[in-house]
């Protein structure tokens, strides 16, 4: 995080310094203030290029193994474009390599989901299950003991991005 600051104030120097070029081109004729100007609008296009290309990013990141089943994307208030241009803050990936396919009387299919969110520093979430393709359920399983918590059965849609990327086939 603290890289991403100093990131921020050289491109806001950077950019006051465009400012005050073109400053001193025009013999002076444009105003004092482009120059804080054009360096707090360097700083403003460093974090919003920086939080829309996060995703693409990590997904650079993962593995060859890794597929991204589901992305969420957000908008705020205090960054009035992402009503026009929604952010993606938050991933879930499946790992090829983590599945267990048993094609017992039904197929079912153990696997662990990774779930990646964008914060002040970047959150990363694995958790084990088991999904049933013939009935959609998919049941967490405890990551220490290997448990399976019955309590948090949930059904899947037959479009949902994890049951079509483990079960389509």
């Amino acid at each position: 995080m603290i890289w991403h600051l100093v990131a921020a104030v050289f491109a806001g120097l950077a950019a006051a310094g465009i400012g005050l070029l073109l400053r001193t081109l025009s013999r002076k004729r444009l105003p004092k203030w482009i120059v804080p100007v054009f360096g707090g609008l360097g700083m403003l296009g460093y974090q919003v290029s920086t939080e829309y290309s996060w995703f693409e990013h990590k997904q650079e990141q993962l593995p060859s193994s890794a597929e991204v089943v589901a992305s969420e994307t957000s908008s705020a208030v205090w960054r009035p474009w992402t009503f026009a241009f929604p952010i993606t803050t938050k991933f879930t990936v499946i790992d090829r390599d983590s599945v267990h396919v048993s094609e017992s009387p039904t197929r079912v299919v153990e696997f662990m989901l990774y779930q990646f969110e964008r914060h002040h520093i970047d959150a990363v979430t694995a958790q084990g299950y088991l999904l049933d393709c013939a009935s959609r359920e998919l049941v967490p399983m405890d990551t220490v003991g290997g448990e399976l918590d019955t309590q948090a059965i949930r059904i899947l849609r037959q479009d949902s991005g994890i049951y079509t990327a483990l079960c389509a086939s």
